[in-house]
């Protein structure tokens, strides 16, 4: 009886692992990067680096387990769903608006704890935020939607003036 349902499933799981996903390494243009957007400082954007851009890029460094499936859809699904709400590749493709919300929900889910998710973290220990990698993002996204929101007004009052003439 149990070599009957053995042998199916074993040949379910070979065959399986042919129906690999696509692999999420770089298809958009590196200029686009949040790093062209705003002044990113080298340790602000290695942590970036490290425990966001997996998901949130389109630059994922996969593990060796994403080789099999069914775990390599599952993490695909992820990657997906993370870059749907926010790509750090594409993040200068935003409009002002979209970019000060993205930034604004970087602040909510860092001061949440609920990023990177603890699914992640736990296959991912170097993913997690200490309590000051917290805050130096924390101030970098304070900073950047400063910066957005100047430059946003002051380009709105210059493009209002230059219509006056």
């Amino acid at each position: 009886m149990r070599k009957k349902l053995f042998y199916p499933l074993l040949l379910g799981f070979i065959i399986i692992q042919f129906m690999r996903p696509e692999r999420n390494e770089g298809i958009g243009s590196k200029n686009d990067d949040i790093q062209f957007a705003f002044q990113v400082n080298q340790s602000v954007h290695s942590i970036l680096k490290r425990s966001c851009y997996d998901c949130h890029s389109d630059h994922t460094s996969y593990p060796w387990y994403a080789n099999v499936q069914p775990a390599g859809w599952w993490i695909q699904h992820h990657i997906e769903e993370g870059k749907s709400h926010l790509n750090f590749s594409t993040f200068k493709t935003y409009t002002p608006a979209e970019m000060d919300h993205k930034l604004e929900e970087i602040k909510e889910v860092i001061e949440e704890n609920e990023m990177p998710l603890k699914s992640y973290r736990l296959l991912h220990s170097k993913a997690s935020l200490s309590e000051n990698e917290k805050q130096a993002l924390l101030s970098w996204v304070t900073e950047s939607r400063k910066r957005l929101n100047l430059s946003h007004h002051f380009n709105s009052e210059y493009k209002e003036d230059e219509q006056e003439y």
